[in-house]
Formats: structure tokens, sequence, C-alpha cells
């Protein structure tokens, strides 16, 4: 397969997905850019309120006529696995869209991302005979047990930074456990979600049942939120968001939320890390992969002293490699920054940073022009001190900050974050040194000898205080959108 491609020979779809079916509504236009040239992608409309309460009747009437939540659960996998079916088969198509839309690049979307969307359907396929419950100790002429029911409607709220297979986490849990789904796409990157939606119709899932409509936070967002019949809320996203969101829940009606926020995630290299070329090349592409828009990004880099020198001038060699070029071409290395007021702001935040007393050592300012694309270019700081912003927030963009620690204590005391707690990693080759740091830091996932996940569906994604609760992915991904009866029954 020839990966690179013509952006302007790909049918882009458009509307709404409501219903089983692409729906138009009116609403203020929402103009969708290709990141990688600025170029135009498509125009769909802010749904609103109005999009919502379609997605719900239709939510509402598809769950009555098919019966989702009460049918054989063989036989509610069988439709999910023609739904995986699917998605593979579209790949090269919903590849290019993600590719178009998104900053992915075509050399991981079509035959990874896509892919691995497809994966997480059947992985929780898989569980739709596997929901359970516990029988509970009573007294003889007792009988006390738990089960598990889905809520009825989901609203979940997806990102931009990796549209698909984010989504899938959740819809791909929701519909498994007998849910319908009401999900916003990001007005950014609505493209791909929308196509995966139609091909959930042709696959057989019952028209209603997975509603994708297009907006803003500020409008459909909140109108997901506060609907009286959706009955949980999943969202990912930014910590500030994910605050109104809780709030807005609360305000409007008492339901769960699930949160994965954002994150300041350390990343702790120590002497006994191994040969420091092949540590700087894993380290640097972790901070760099999809330009730092990444939500576990290990934007802070803790070097223990003896190493600190090497490994830095490695790290800042392996950022001057990048292959920065529109996301449809396969040879592209370093992807484009999602629009330019993105851009705009991870370039305000560096020059606050040093402005603010730290070191520069690499980076630090907006790439030459490529394709008229947003592109911003690996940054590297150094003496970034506790109160400084490139401490304290989260640029969503390739720039991370060096320190350097003492000993292994001294490593943990400095990868605490006083708001953000989603994820960290530990280079050693000392098992008891790596087992202390998962023991000690305070992060949701924690990852050795390398940072981010592989493409695997059972490891659970979600953090700890400002980086949300609850989980995506794995049986806790499942369960999330089940709630538990208790039933007790008397039959002396």
């Amino acid at each position: 397969m020839t990966l690179s491609f013509d952006p302007d020979t790909v049918q882009v779809p458009s509307g709404h997905h409501i219903g089983g079916k692409y729906v138009e509504l009116p609403g203020e236009e929402i103009t969708v850019l290709r990141p990688s040239d600025e170029k135009l992608m498509g125009v769909l409309s802010d749904g609103g309120a109005d999009s919502v309460e379609m997605s719900v009747a239709a939510a509402k009437a598809a769950l009555s006529k098919s019966k989702w939540a009460t049918m054989a659960p063989r036989d509610r996998a069988r439709v999910l696995f023609k739904f995986a079916d699917k998605i593979e088969e579209n790949a090269e198509y919903l590849g290019r869209l993600e590719a178009m839309g998104s900053a992915r690049l075509v050399s991981g979307t079509i035959t990874g991302d896509v892919v691995r969307t497809a994966g997480v359907v059947r992985y929780f396929a898989e569980y739709c005979d596997k929901l359970e419950g516990t029988v509970t100790a009573t007294k003889a002429d007792t009988l006390s047990f738990t089960k598990r029911e889905p809520y009825g409607i989901v609203g979940a709220i997806v990102p931009w930074n990796f549209p698909l297979i984010t989504a899938a986490w959740k819809f791909g849990a929701a519909l498994a456990a007998g849910n319908a789904v009401v999900m916003k796409t990001s007005e950014l990157t609505p493209h791909s979600l929308l196509a995966t939606a139609q091909l959930a119709s042709e696959a057989g899932l019952p028209a209603g049942l997975f509603n994708v409509v297009n907006g803003y936070g500020h409008t459909t967002g909140a109108a997901i939120v506060s609907h009286p019949d959706i009955q949980i809320i999943s969202f990912t996203g930014s910590t500030q968001t994910g605050a109104a969101i809780m709030s807005l829940a609360a305000l409007s009606g008492i339901k769960p939320v699930i949160l994965e926020l954002g994150g300041k995630s350390p990343q702790v290299i120590t002497r006994n890390a191994g040969d420091l070329d092949m540590i700087a090349t894993r380290v640097a592409d972790s901070f760099m992969v999809n330009a730092g828009q990444v939500c576990t990004l290990p934007s802070r880099l803790l070097i223990e002293d003896c190493i600190a020198d090497e490994l830095t001038e490695k790290v800042i060699a392996r950022t001057k490699k990048i292959k920065p070029g529109p996301t449809w071409d396969a040879n592209t290395t370093f992807a484009p920054i999602i629009s330019a007021k993105q851009l705009n702001r991870i370039d305000g935040m560096v020059q606050e940073t040093i402005k603010q007393g730290a070191e520069l050592l690499a980076g630090g300012a907006r790439l030459e022009a490529v394709n008229e694309g947003n592109f911003y270019a690996p940054t590297i700081f150094t003496n970034v001190s506790r109160e400084n912003i490139g401490f304290t927030d989260e640029f969503f963009g390739p720039v991370v900050s060096i320190s350097r620690f003492a000993d292994l204590e001294d490593a943990i005391t400095q990868a605490q974050h006083p708001v953000y707690g989603l994820a960290a990693s530990v280079h050693t080759t000392d098992m008891r040194e790596a087992m202390h740091v998962v023991d000690q830091v305070e992060a949701g996932m924690v990852f050795v000898n390398q940072h981010g996940r592989d493409p695997e569906f059972t490891y659970t994604a979600g953090g700890f205080k400002g980086s949300g609760f609850g989980k995506d992915m794995g049986r806790a991904g499942f369960e999330a959108f089940t709630r538990e009866k208790a039933v007790w029954i008397n039959y002396h």
C-alpha cells in the first residue's frame, strides 16, 4: 500500500450523524481547516441543543425498539463484530480522513489508529456476555445478589488529538454494555468520527444507538452534559473543562462523570537506564510524537546528575533529525500543531517561561512554514522553577523541561506535581528502582522503560488528582458504563 495521498481527492462527510444517517441542521457555521496547510476541509454547523435533543430522541426510540440492552449478549456482540469488520475494511478511507483533519501522520493512521479502533470494538464486544454480579452471604431462606445494568444513554465528548481511538474507548465500551451513545466530536477534527458512525449503520447497529453531533463545547457540549435523559458523561480533555463539566452535571441533575484530563508527566532516567543513545532516542521520540499533542506527554525529564550532561546533548541532537511536513506524506516524521490558535498559545507560553527565568536549550520558536501549516520546533528548557508557568501549566505541544536529581528519593520528590497525576515513567535496568518509583509516584498510569502504552486494550487509562478519575479501556472501562443494582429476595 502506498500511504501518501492527495488530500483533495478524499470525500469528506458533512452534517451530524443522528438516527443512523447524516442530518443537516441550522446553526453557526464551523469552518474546519487542515492543520498541515490551513486549507478548507469542510464546513459544518454547531448543532447546539437541537442536535442533542434530536439525538436523545433517536437513542430512546432505538433502545426501546431494538431491545439493545436486554437482547442476548452474543447477539449484541455479533453486531459489534460486524461494525469492527466494517472499520477495518475502510481503514484506508478512515485513515486518510484522520490524517487530513488532525495532526496524526498517515504513516500511523491507516495501519495503526484505524486498526486499533476496530480492535477496541472487538475487545469490548467480547465483554458482552461477561457482565457478572455477585451473590452475597445471607441466611438460608434469603437470596441476595447484585447485577449490573447499562445506564441507558451515554453522553461522550472527545478531544482532537487522537479523534478516532479516544472515541472508540468510549463508544465501544458503552455500546457493548447495552447503552446508546450521544457523542460530540471536537469542532477541529469531526470527519473521521462522522464516517465511523455511518459504518456502524451499514454494519447493522440499530439506527439511533450511536449518534455523533458537531459543535462547540459551550453549546453542544453543554447541552449533552445538562440533558436530563443522558445518564452519564465521559469526557477527555483539559482539566479546566473537566471541572466545568463536573459543575454543570451537578447543577443540571446529579449524574456520574468519567474524566481523563490534563497532565504534566515526569520521566525519570537513572544512571542504570542503559545505553544512552538508545535512551535518548526513546526519550526524545516520546515527547515529539504527535508534536507533543498528547495528554500523557512526558513533559518533565528528570535525569540523574552523573548522566545529565551527556544525555541532554543526545536528546537535543535527536530533536534536530525531524522531518516536518504534511500529515498525508508518508515521509513526514514530525506533525503540525492542530491550529494557528494552539500554535500561538504554545509560543506565548514558551516566551513566558523564558521571561520567568528558564534557560532555553533548544527550539523555542515556530518552524519555518511547511505547506503554510502550523509547526513548532521541539523545545527544551532547563532551570524551570516550580513557580514558573513552564512547570505549573500544560503546553500541549513539543515542549519539555530537564531537571537533575541526586538520588532516587530526590527524583520522586521532583516527580510529584501539585495539580496533575496522569502518567509517569522510569527508565532503569534495576527493577528495585523501577518498582520504588511505581509505588511512590502519584500517577494513574506508570510506564517502565518506555513512555506510553503499547497497542493493547487491557491497560486502563486514567489519572489521579487534577488529571481526573474513572477509567477508559480494560474491564474497568467497560464496567464504567454500567451501574450496580442490589437485589434481595425473601422466599420463606
